[in-house]
């Protein structure tokens, strides 16, 4: 009996053990994947993730370059290049001409008349004049009749201004703080400086609410042309007003730019900002998203790029279904690139695209059916996308990326670095439009500030002025 009761002992002491051993495995497992996960983290990049190229720390894989072997030529214009310079402007662009004769004859050193040559020296020089405000003062005089009563001029609104400061003076400091983004303490300090023009920031920010009124309806204008497009392009980053956390989202076109701060990046405030799902929407895989029909829209593959360098940089099956990704992506890319310069016809490009996509959904379909974590969720998003992967080869004039909506975020993200967002409500409305304008106008050929005071001198009963007029 006794030697039954160790035997029973020692068995249970050997099962409590094999349950502290799976236990310890199961830990370890779950260490190792937070391990992997944590480093994952660490090695995140501007290539292999959404994070701006500005995030990269300075010596990452990011931002190395590659050193190419010194070559033997020496540094600048080789022989035989044919340079650049200054291009004289034309004369009926000249303001002032400065005439210069000789005074007399090199060879028998008599005096010689002033007598214009066609094919004189021409050299030029760009300077600016002392900028100097226009101060105009309206007076209201009164004036007494030989019966003695007295009479003023009347007040004459259509005459008389009601600002302090006019139309083009405003159009300027918009320029300033909605364009160029100089802080209003900065735009106070330059108007100074450089004009004379002595101006509070209480100032600054009336001004700012006031052509936020005067281009209402042209940066509403923008929106209805943009919401029209055939093929437009999406993407949102954050905003903060107050410290609070806001979306804002642009909305892309090749003719136009809109964009809007909005309370948050949901399904609904995207569906109202976005209006009607007519048209091919180009953007990333955002959820929000989903409601805009899968067959007419695009994800944006440089997205995709980023997600399949991530993966092959894992160990394991993950890092070679991630390789085999990144080859189709870079294939797509490459022959897409030769299309864009003109070296492939867009037949060739569909002839060269026919086996990639069967082979690049059957590589996710494999990812799909390995069950690991981190890589099968994600190619089973892709596959969800499936129409929305070969927009670009069956619309003509479809990108496969949304590298253009990125773009034209950027320097509103910039904007946000460096005022860390707005205060109100008003200051989004500025924001958006301002931007919107000045994008547009870009786009259009227009010269915004000339946009700008036609907008800030419009009287009542003059037509709006618009970036669409021919």
């Amino acid at each position: 009996m006794e030697e039954r009761s160790e035997i029973e002992r020692l068995e249970t002491a050997l099962a409590a053990r094999d349950e502290e051993l799976a236990a310890r495995d199961v830990r370890i497992a779950e260490l190792e994947r937070a391990v992997a996960e944590l480093r994952e983290l660490l090695g995140r990049n501007s290539k292999n993730s959404n994070k701006p190229p500005s995030s990269d720390p300075p010596g990452s894989s990011a931002k190395r370059r590659t050193l190419k072997p010194k070559g033997k030529r020496k540094r600048g214009g080789q022989k035989g290049h044919r340079g650049s310079r200054r291009e004289l402007a034309p004369a009926d662009e000249v303001d002032r001409f400065v005439e210069l004769y000789p005074a007399e004859c090199e060879s028998c050193w008599q005096l010689l008349p002033e007598t214009p040559d066609a094919f004189a020296k021409r050299y030029q020089q760009v300077e600016l004049e002392p900028l100097a405000p226009v101060l105009t003062e309206y007076r209201r005089h009164a004036v007494i009749c030989p019966c003695g009563y007295k009479t003023r001029a009347a007040y004459d609104a259509s005459v008389i201004p009601q600002r302090a400061f006019g139309p083009r003076l405003m159009a300027v400091v918009a320029l300033l703080t909605g364009v160029y983004h100089l802080s209003r303490r900065q735009t106070v300090r330059l108007l100074h400086e450089l004009l004379g023009v002595r101006m509070s920031l209480g100032s600054v920010s009336a001004i700012e609410r006031r052509v936020s009124e005067r281009i209402k309806a042209q940066a509403d204008e923008v929106l209805t042309v943009a919401r029209a497009a055939a093929v437009k392009h999406t993407d949102g980053t954050s905003w903060r007003r107050s410290a609070a956390p806001w979306s804002l989202w642009t909305l892309a076109t090749t003719a136009v730019t809109v964009f809007k701060i909005v309370a948050n990046g949901k399904r609904d405030t995207l569906k109202d900002l976005l209006g009607n799902t007519s048209g091919i929407l180009v953007s990333d895989r955002a959820t929000a998203l989903k409601f805009w029909p899968m067959e007419r829209r695009q994800v944006c593959w440089a997205h995709l790029l980023r997600k399949f360098v991530s993966f092959s940089e894992r160990d394991g099956p993950t890092g070679e279904v991630g390789k085999e990704l990144l080859d189709y992506a870079t294939l797509l890319f490459t022959y897409w690139g030769k299309f864009r310069r003109g070296e492939l016809s867009r037949e060739v490009l569909l002839t060269h695209m026919v086996p990639v996509r069967p082979l690049f959904e059957a590589a996710l379909e494999r990812a799909i059916a390995m069950k690991v974590r981190g890589l099968s969720g994600s190619c089973a998003d892709l596959l969800q996308h499936r129409q929305a992967l070969w927009t670009f080869l069956d619309n003509e004039g479809v990108e496969p990326t949304n590298n253009h909506a990125e773009r034209e975020l950027r320097s509103f993200v910039l904007w946000r670095r460096r005022s860390f967002g707005t205060q109100s409500e008003r200051g989004d409305r500025f924001a958006e439009r301002i931007m919107t304008l000045a994008h547009t106008a870009r786009k259009q050929g227009r010269d915004i500030l000339t946009f700008l005071h036609a907008c800030c001198s419009r009287s009542a009963t003059r037509a709006a002025p618009s970036l669409f007029a021919g």
